[in-house]
C-alpha cells in the first residue's frame, strides 16, 4: 500500500515539477531586446549596389540599389536604423533587409543610395554609428 501511493504522489508530482521548470513563455525566445536609447554599434560601413540590382535579398525581397536598405548580421529585418558618417556628420535611416555583411570588421552594408547620401560611395568605407530608430 505504501509503495502504491508513493508510485501516485510520484505520478502526481512529476508533471508539476517538469511544468515549473519551463520558460512562462518559451514561444518568444527568439525576441531581441532593442535599447531605447543612444548608440547600438559604431564600426565600419561598406556598400554594395548595380552587381546586385534584382537579386532576392535574405529577406526574400528583391534588392534595389536605389533604396534605403542595408544589410546587418543580427538586427531582425525590418527593423529600422539611423547611420551617421563618423567623418562628416552626414545621416541617413535606413531598413534592415538583407544579411551581411561578410568581411571581417565591417559592421552594416548599404544600399549604393544610403552610401551615396553619407558621401561615402567613392571611398566605398565609411566609420559610422548604428543607433536603432524603429522596431520591426
Amino acid at each position: 500500500m505504501k509503495d502504491k501511493l508513493i508510485k501516485c504522489l510520484i505520478l502526481f508530482l512529476l508533471p508539476l515539477f517538469l511544468t515549473g521548470c519551463t520558460d512562462a513563455d518559451s514561444s518568444s525566445d527568439n525576441s531581441v531586446v532593442f535599447p531605447t536609447a543612444g548608440i547600438y554599434q559604431t564600426g565600419i560601413a561598406s556598400w554594395y549596389g548595380a552587381e546586385y540590382q534584382g537579386l532576392p535579398t535574405a529577406s526574400g525581397e528583391a534588392f534595389d540599389r536605389n533604396s534605403m536598405t542595408a544589410a546587418h548580421k543580427e538586427l531582425p529585418f525590418q527593423t529600422w536604423v539611423e547611420v551617421t558618417n563618423l567623418e562628416n556628420g552626414r545621416q541617413v535611416t535606413v531598413r534592415i533587409n538583407d544579411r551581411g555583411p561578410f568581411v571581417a570588421g565591417r559592421i552594416i552594408d548599404l544600399s549604393e543610395k544610403a552610401a551615396d547620401e553619407l558621401g561615402m560611395k567613392n571611398a566605398g568605407l565609411a566609420q559610422v554609428s548604428l543607433k536603432i530608430v524603429g522596431a520591426p
